[in-house]
């Protein structure tokens, strides 16, 4: 489990860069949720639920998989 306590890692940051440097609030929009949620995602502080997982994942065009990474 990683020190922030979820053993769920991503590339949220690293995808918001490379779709033309996409801000915080721009990508929560997109997802429906707040920008203190894609704060704790970055962070790594919170597990989105698959739902949102899957819908982070088509804001980007991407698949679940390359934002989201199980790490035991």
């Amino acid at each position: 489990m990683s020190a922030a306590g979820t053993p769920v890692e991503n590339a949220i940051r690293r995808l918001r860069f490379e779709h033309g440097e996409m801000t915080q609030q721009a990508l929560a929009d997109a997802c429906g949720i707040t920008r203190q949620t894609v704060i704790a995602l970055e962070a790594g502080k919170y597990a989105p639920s698959l739902e949102l997982a899957f819908r982070i994942a088509h804001a980007f065009g991407a698949g679940v998989e390359e934002v989201f990474q199980w790490k035991r």
